[in-house]
């Protein structure tokens, strides 16, 4: 079954203190970011990630949906919350999917449960992204230190070991 994972963007922006500066930065600059921050995730973690921000005051009639990165983004309509999209969305995917939804609001977090769903706090979604990142960047050192990147190091040991018998024989 596939893995679809819904994150609540206000509520995760505002939970994340230690990584966004609510007071003293933009809006938008603060959704670029988690946007930005949960594309490379989904890439290490090779699952769907809609991120959904409520209107908040927007003049936006209707709910929409844009492609980002890889990522879904839905900004709701004015008269819907993110919690009541999310919600709805829990209910009718997660007999087909399993739909986690990552917040903090711990009733959001019960209504997500009684309608299917797993709840996931936004510190342990968190605590997932830094390791995802970090095995990703182990990974990358590892890969770096085993062989230089060159012409040489993409030619499987095979055929270097016959070139350079090769070498040697045209030295003698």
């Amino acid at each position: 079954m596939d893995e679809i994972l819904l994150i609540d963007g206000y509520n995760i922006i505002h939970a994340w203190d230690k990584v966004f500066d609510v007071a003293n930065e933009p809006l938008e600059d603060l959704r670029d970011r988690l946007i930005n921050i949960m594309s490379n995730y989904q890439g290490y973690r090779k699952i769907k990630i809609i991120i959904v921000f409520d209107a908040q005051g927007a003049n936006r009639g209707k709910t929409t949906e844009e492609k980002i990165d890889g990522i879904t983004v839905v900004y709701t309509g004015e008269k819907e919350s993110a919690d009541h999209y999310i919600e709805r969305y829990v209910y009718k995917m997660s007999n087909r999917f399993v739909v986690k939804v990552a917040t903090s609001d711990y009733l959001q977090q019960q209504i997500i449960l009684n309608c299917g769903g797993i709840r996931m706090s936004a510190r342990e979604l968190l605590h997932d992204v830094f390791h995802q990142t970090q095995k990703v960047d182990k990974f990358n050192d590892q890969k770096k230190s085993g062989r230089r990147n060159t012409i040489m190091s993409s030619i499987p040991d095979d055929v270097l070991n016959t070139l350079k018998r090769l070498m040697k024989s045209d030295d003698d």
